[in-house]
């Protein structure tokens, strides 16, 4: 999947759901994605909370498939920044 399908499916699931900080997914050499507030883009820029994953992965969490708690335990999931948002946009995505 494109990173900016990606970014598709995710500025639909945060559309209306009333998140409003920043995020970036740092997916390494594949690139970023970045959620701020209601604005989903693939183009990096600073955010209040860093989360680097594998595309891969990164895919899976989206479908649903990767549960973001195991993730983070097992080191799938790396978290910079402040952890309250990665733990309110786990409840969006």
């Amino acid at each position: 999947m494109s990173l900016d399908a990606i970014a598709e499916k995710i500025r639909e699931k945060v559309s209306g759901s009333g998140f409003s900080k920043s995020v970036k997914f740092d997916l390494g050499s594949d690139g970023v994605i970045v959620i701020d507030g209601q604005n989903v883009t693939t183009t990096d820029a600073d955010a209040d909370c860093t989360i680097t994953i594998s595309k891969d992965n990164f895919e899976d969490l989206i479908a649903g498939e990767l549960n973001p708690t195991m993730a983070f335990m097992t080191g799938k999931i790396k978290v910079a920044g402040d952890m309250s948002i990665a733990m309110q946009l786990s409840q969006v995505i």
